[in-house]
């Protein structure tokens, strides 16, 4: 369902983006998918979730300067709680929603971030990452993102 959504924006982008949108939810709509909460991205059906963005797509931190490349994704938080607690309190997102593995950079450096799905927001400026761990997981950058270099069982 992932794939035909992101198949669909894109295909459906360059034309009108509000033709995506009401395309994909009357596919959810059909396919019986509730996105909660409202407007967040994250879809939830039979207590399964999907995750909003792909790996090897760009994105962008909301409110931290940094963008990165999806490199993992996990169905909910999986980190530790130290690393939670660190967050500032009004600052935490929730748990019961993905959080994806970033090859991430800023204007200074290169690293690893470990973000939730509210936080995040597509990268559609065209421009590639420059991390230097990006050649040992993904392809050259081709159509605003990095093809795997190899495939899931």
């Amino acid at each position: 369902m992932v794939r035909i959504l992101t198949r669909l924006d894109k295909e459906c982008r360059p034309i009108d983006h509000r033709l995506f949108l009401v395309l994909a939810n009357v596919i959810l709509d059909k396919l019986g998918v509730k996105q909660y909460p409202a407007d967040s991205g994250v879809f939830v059906c039979m207590n399964q979730q999907f995750a909003k963005y792909n790996l090897g797509q760009i994105v962008r931190h909301r409110k931290h300067p940094f963008r990165g490349v999806v490199f993992d994704v996990d169905p909910e938080f999986a980190n530790t709680e130290e690393w939670y607690e660190s967050i500032p309190e009004d600052s935490r997102p929730a748990k019961e929603q993905p959080f994806y593995h970033l090859l991430a950079e800023n204007d200074h450096s290169f690293y690893v971030a470990y973000v939730s799905e509210q936080n995040l927001v597509a990268d559609y400026s065209g421009e590639p990452v420059e991390h230097p761990d990006i050649p040992d997981m993904f392809g050259p950058f081709q159509d605003g993102q990095y093809p795997l270099h190899f495939q899931f069982n």
